[in-house]
This record gives C-alpha cells, sequence and structure tokens, in this order.
C-alpha cells in the first residue's frame, strides 16, 4: 500500500551523476547551507521505528545513508513524529541541512533511486534556516484502520489493519467526544519519552466506512501526542465497541490519569502518520525542481 514506484536504472544512474558533477565546484572553507523539507511515506511493517536505534533498520537510518551518499558527508536528518516499530506515515516530515550549491539539485529523484522501496520521498522544497520539522508543527493526524470481518482478513492488509470482528459504532463514537479537547492525557500515555508536559489539546477523532470493505478508519487530529497516545485511544474505542467498557466511563478513565486504569494498546500495524501541518509563518517553503 505505501510501496514507491520501481525506479529505471538508467533513469538513477543520470540523476545520481548530476549530483556528483557538482563536486567539481570549488569548496569554500565554511560551505553555506540550504535547508530541505522532505515529505516522506513509508511502510513501516520492516522497520524499527523511526528513530535512529545501533544495529536496528530505521527509517531515519535509512534516509541518513541515502542524503550521505549524495551529500559526501554525514548528515542528520529531524523528523516531525518518532513513529514506532511497525508504523506506517504518509505525510512524515523532516527537514536536513545539505550544501548551498547543490540545494536546486533533483533531491526527490536522487534520494528516491538510493532508498529501499518500503521508503519514499513525496515532495521536496526548500525552507527557512529558521524551519523545524518537529518544533513548528501546529497539528498531526494520524489514522487507524480496524478490520471488521470476523472470518478472515485479506492477506495483503494484514500488515496495515487489526482485526477486531464486529463492534457496536454508535457506542464508539459516543465515547470518541469524551477524546476531544485540552486536558492531560496521562491515562493514555505509555512509559518512554520523557516529556515536560502530558497535557495536548485534541482537535478531532472520528470514523470514517466506505472505503475499503470491511474496514472502519479512524482519525486523530491534535496538536501532538504522547507515546503511544494515538494507539491507547483506539484500544480504549475498541473495548467499548466489544461491549466491555461504558462510553462514559472513558471520561473516569482520563480523570484518574492512570495508564493501568486504562485498556490495552492497539497494535501498531494499524496506526499510519498521515500529515503535519505548520503555521504559515513557520515556512515559506519553496519547490524544488525536479527534472
Amino acid at each position: 500500500m505505501y510501496s514507491c514506484n520501481d525506479r529505471p536504472a538508467r533513469e538513477e544512474s543520470e540523476t545520481i551523476a548530476a549530483f556528483n558533477s557538482s563536486d567539481k565546484a570549488s569548496e569554500e572553507p565554511i560551505e553555506p547551507t540550504t535547508r530541505l523539507k522532505l515529505q516522506l511515506a513509508y511502510a513501516g511493517t520492516d522497520f524499527h521505528g523511526w528513530q535512529l536505534q545501533d544495529g536496528a533498520r530505521t527509517v531515519q537510518g535509512c534516509l541518513e545513508k541515502a542524503l550521505a551518499q549524495l551529500v559526501g558527508r554525514p548528515v542528520r536528518v529531524h523528523g516531525a513524529g518518532r513513529t514506532d516499530a511497525g508504523v506506517h506515515a504518509l505525510g512524515q516530515v523532516a527537514h536536513v541541512q545539505v550544501p548551498a550549491r547543490r540545494g536546486n539539485l533533483p533531491w526527490q529523484r536522487a534520494l528516491n533511486a538510493l532508498l529501499p522501496q518500503d521508503v519514499c520521498v513525496v515532495e521536496v522544497q526548500i525552507v527557512p534556516d529558521s524551519f523545524h520539522a518537529r518544533f513548528d508543527a501546529n497539528r498531526k493526524t494520524y489514522s487507524y484502520t480496524l478490520w471488521t470481518e470476523p472470518t478472515y482478513v485479506l492477506p495483503q492488509r494484514k500488515g496495515y489493519v487489526w482485526p477486531v470482528g464486529r463492534l457496536d459504532l454508535e457506542a464508539m463514537v459516543q465515547a470518541s467526544k469524551y477524546l476531544v479537547g485540552r486536558r492531560d492525557w496521562s491515562a493514555f500515555q505509555n512509559r518512554g519519552t520523557p516529556v515536560r508536559s502530558t497535557v495536548r489539546t485534541v482537535f478531532d477523532v472520528h470514523p470514517e466506512i466506505g472505503g475499503r470493505p470491511n474496514e472502519t478508519v479512524w482519525f486523530f487530529s491534535a496538536d501532538g501526542f504522547l507515546k503511544q497516545m494515538v494507539r491507547n485511544m483506539m484500544g480504549c474505542l475498541v473495548t467499548v465497541g466489544k461491549g466491555k467498557l461504558c462510553a462514559d466511563q472513558v471520561e473516569a478513565i482520563l480523570r484518574q490519569g492512570s495508564r493501568a486504569s486504562a485498556p490495552a494498546t492497539a497494535p501498531a500495524r494499524g496506526l499510519c502518520l498521515e500529515r503535519v501541518e505548520y503555521r504559515e509563518s513557520a515556512a515559506c517553503p519553496d519547490p524544488v525542481p525536479d527534472g
């Protein structure tokens, strides 16, 4: 579902050659740089998440390896969200500093020629050096896909859905109303990355039906999410949908603020980072030509 198109070998070699030819330019003692904003899509099934880990295959690691081949030195990529192992993305955003003399080269095509087939660059833009993919984001949207057919799961969808069987969707929608607003979300935070505050504003939680047969897709939008917060929300809503928890009990769980009192975490495979949004003042991007 999230795989990239095949890349013709001749086209790849010609694109990379264009990068190599730019090395003929004389280098200054302190080389000026340009900041690029990258939009990425990836299938998270075979990745140990976004963030670099020693001895593990990660999205950040693959991207930095490809960039280093093009730039000729190590570079550090900063992502908007640190997706966990098995989590997918259609709209992950990252930024990176590259030599200014290479700023207008065909980055999208060159990177996609070097990246593995389960990750690709969707768009590249030049942004001000002040832009930060993570700290300038003011809204993130995730989707979570449930498989509701109780007797089978299509093999092609197993890595992208959570098989849960029949659910009481009306009860889930009622419970989801308690998951919108600004409040302390400690009850839906798993242990892990320390944060200054567990208060977040959730703008919207809603389901969509009518896409693929036997699938219900839930969307979650907020100014930010705690560690595994969306998966914990989804686990709670599914528990309501199975009749094991009343909708109004969700509010009580939130008031208690204890992870131990909340239902189990939904698996990673159904989760996808759909998009990351920014204030208009955060970046005034210029498109990078790709051809």
